[in-house]
């Protein structure tokens, strides 16, 4: 196996880092206080191509793959978690579109997303009542003669309420079943939709999680994305590469934790010497880089398989498991090595172990991965 990055990914990695070092994390305390939406953050890492990473260059984007998109996300939620859940669903959408649009649909919507005119992309899928399981749709797609008009409720929505285009999923045939789900293209100022409220959360905090009602929402028959009845299977397939997202932003999360742990063990001591070489603190940061290592390589490797056309939902569920349950333990280290002064603001490792929970239940819980996995070993051995 070849471990060596191009020179291309070595340059979003670093434009990545750099960012994040620069634009995010001097303000990112400051949001997770105020909860205030990070635009002008966004318009900054539009500017350095990092909204549409993977989309072809002739639509604005990066014109780069999975393994890109992995790295720019580990190093941007290093730098501030709540900005690259934001850019993770950009760039899902904008991918979304740019693969399965029309090409006046990616003409009107795709560059805008990659030059941050939009703002962002909302991906708006999960409901009250679907979750976990998305053929439980209730959010309806009744036809009209101009289109079609959509009502519902979602929930959970990240970039609610501030994207520019959101993908909507609603049921177009209810006696179809999976089949009756249609994805939409919906303009963010579409007349009858409206946030309900903006969720207060353990973390993320400047993130913006909506609920979304949508009230005959009257949309073209130009705004279904693929085709009637193919809604439910473009979720599954955008899930799985969101799930490399995903996998990747715990990881940065747990990154920047680690390193602040390994630096304060280095410079707080106890009964004459810093703790790192007490042998329990040291075995305990062991273990998180380790883990820490091993997580990367399974996220990168999903990521590899999805860029070179390889089957790789299997790989990206285990990626997505082993980081996220991971990361949260990696996390919860890095506080306990900080003692006391871990479970207070004024250290970072307080907010890690907040915005890194989440991980282990967007994108599918912990527990559909081991679904996902367990039905892939089944069909393995059929």
């Amino acid at each position: 196996m070849n471990f060596e990055l191009t020179e291309e990914q070595k340059l979003v990695q670093r434009t990545a880092r750099e960012a994040a070092d620069r634009v995010l994390a001097p303000r990112a305390a400051a949001r997770d206080v105020s909860c205030e939406f990070p635009a002008a953050e966004l318009a900054e890492l539009a500017r350095l191509d990092l909204l549409a990473i993977a989309v072809d260059a002739a639509h604005g984007g990066g014109g780069l793959g999975a393994v890109a998109y992995s790295l720019a996300m580990q190093e941007l939620a290093r730098g501030d978690a709540s900005v690259a859940v934001a850019v993770s669903v950009t760039n899902m959408v904008a991918e979304l579109i740019a693969n399965h649009g029309t090409a006046a649909q990616i003409e009107r919507w795709v560059p805008g997303l990659a030059s941050g005119a939009h703002v962002c992309g909302a991906f708006v899928l999960s409901e009250p009542e679907a979750g976990s399981d998305p053929a439980a749709l209730r959010t309806s797609a009744t036809k009209t003669p101009a289109g079609w008009r959509l009502s519902g409720t979602k929930q959970w929505i990240t970039n609610g309420g501030r994207a520019g285009v959101l993908v909507v999923w609603a049921v177009t045939d209810p006696s179809a079943g999976n089949r009756g789900i249609t994805a939409f293209l919906v303009p963010g100022d579409a007349k009858g939709m409206s946030v309900a409220r903006l969720e207060e959360k353990l973390g993320l905090h400047g993130s913006a999680t909506a609920q979304l009602v949508l009230d005959g929402v009257e949309v073209g028959e130009d705004a279904v994305l693929g085709a009637p009845g193919r809604g439910f299977a473009l979720a599954m397939t955008a899930l799985d590469g969101g799930r490399i997202g995903i996998a990747s932003q715990a990881i940065g999360i747990a990154r920047g934790a680690l390193q602040a742990a390994v630096t304060y063990a280095g410079e707080r001591r106890t009964f004459g010497e810093p703790i790192i070489k007490h042998q329990a603190v040291g075995a305990m940061l062991a273990d998180a880089a380790t883990w820490l290592d091993a997580a990367t390589l399974m996220t990168l490797r999903a990521a590899h398989a999805k860029e070179a056309g390889q089957p790789f939902s299997q790989l990206a569920a285990m990626a997505k498991l082993f980081a996220t349950e991971h990361a949260w333990k990696i996390c919860d280290i890095a506080l306990q090595v900080h003692g006391g002064y871990g479970y207070v603001r004024d250290f970072p490792v307080e907010r890690a172990l907040r915005d890194v929970r989440v991980t282990r239940i967007y994108e599918g819980t912990s527990e559909i991965q081991r679904i996902v996995i367990a039905r892939n070993l089944l069909r393995a051995v059929s």
